[in-house]
């Protein structure tokens, strides 16, 4: 198996890489391109309003999480604590 892979990836014609057209930094061109900012070389779409929303709905998930998370106080686990050990308090 790992023959027929090797000689599959050596033979293969993988071509040149793509780049971006004069972009010097490529992290600034994807993010000038998903934000809809003027000074990148990309064509870009407006994600903005989209990652805002994703951000909030992320943001209500993990606080969410945390609470659901979080340990119960002393007084509201008697019960929970007697029935685990067996009623021996």
């Amino acid at each position: 198996m790992f023959g027929v892979l090797a000689a599959v990836f050596l033979t293969a014609d993988f071509g040149s890489h793509a780049t971006f057209e004069g972009a010097t930094d490529i992290t600034a061109a994807i993010g000038y391109a998903m934000f809809n900012l003027d000074a990148g070389s990309l064509p870009s779409e407006g994600f903005l309003i989209s990652f805002e929303i994703i951000d909030v709905v992320l943001l209500g998930a993990l606080a969410a999480a945390v609470m659901l998370g979080k340990r119960e106080d002393e007084e509201e686990s008697d019960e929970s604590v007697a029935m685990a050990d067996g009623g021996d308090r």
